[in-house]
């Protein structure tokens, strides 16, 4: 479908990247490499996706892989456009389907893939984590997102916006914002700035969390009453809050925003030794 006769789908939160100039940028941040197996997520018109597959093409030479890019789109209206710009291109694997029912790890079954793409801002933070929990077929992952999601995920503790999407996030991969997107480079123009960010994910050695779960609870508690104290806000899951504080390290009168990823992993792996730990 013609870009100027297809209609966005304001329920699935569709603003298709146009700009030119900040297409090239993402090209370049994402740098492809001969044998890469790159992954877009929500290619939409493939404003991103051709230039990828051309930018393969040069670094491919002779040898271009097949297919040379994967695309996953939920929008069946999307798919014959897509068909169409890749034609006589390269390769192009189109998956429709809702890119948290895909298991990324089968995609990456011949070697690690790298992920990109414009995230739907409404779906984000389910799309980052299911990403994450496939991260050990994961290389990287270059992402547009809202600005104010790529400086919470970004946020170093202390910060007003550093919380428990930072905490997450950090825990299991590098998180690093690259530059700002201004609306007009988006049709139609949503109504925030955006950012691209790029994330590498952790070895497992370095995340150093023994039970994922414990660590996502107690991250949960702690913020969940950013504005009390530690003492207060673990209340919730072990009667001796204070204990448990003072094994790690930290001071009871601390409040969430002040942790770092290592202190809260050091209270988790506190917890795995024997503490009273309520998961409710």
């Amino acid at each position: 479908m013609h870009a100027d006769r297809y209609q966005t789908k304001k329920q699935l939160g569709q603003h298709f990247l146009h700009e030119a100039g900040v297409v090239d940028r993402i090209v370049r941040a994402i740098d492809p490499a001969p044998g890469d197996r790159l992954v877009e997520i929500g290619p939409g018109q493939g404003a991103l996706t051709l230039p990828l597959l051309r930018r393969i093409l040069e670094v491919s030479g002779d040898a271009p892989p097949d297919p040379a890019l994967t695309v996953i789109e939920f929008d069946r209206d999307l798919i014959a456009g897509l068909e169409r710009i890749s034609a006589g291109v390269a390769p192009l694997r189109i998956i429709h389907a809702d890119v948290l029912e895909v298991d990324l790890s089968t995609l990456g079954k011949n070697g690690p893939i790298r992920l990109v793409g414009t995230l739907p801002y409404n779906i984000s933070s389910p799309i980052l984590f299911h990403a994450l929990d496939h991260a050990a077929s994961i290389v990287d992952m270059h992402f547009m997102l809202q600005k104010e999601v790529v400086d919470r995920m970004a946020a170093e503790p202390g910060s007003k916006v550093y919380g428990r999407l930072s905490v997450m996030l950090q825990a299991h991969a590098r998180v690093q914002a690259l530059f700002r997107v201004p609306p007009g480079a988006f049709r139609p123009p949503p109504k925030v700035d955006s950012a691209i960010v790029r994330l590498l994910p952790r070895a497992p050695s370095e995340i150093g969390i023994a039970d994922p779960a414990v660590f996502s609870h107690i991250v949960k508690a702690a913020f969940g009453q950013r504005r009390k104290m530690l003492r207060q806000s673990l209340k919730t899951l072990t009667p001796m809050p204070a204990l448990l504080l003072a094994e790690a390290g930290i001071s009871p009168e601390d409040r969430a925003e002040r942790l770092t990823v290592a202190q809260f992993a050091t209270l988790a792996s506190i917890v795995d030794r024997g503490e009273s730990f309520s998961r409710g």
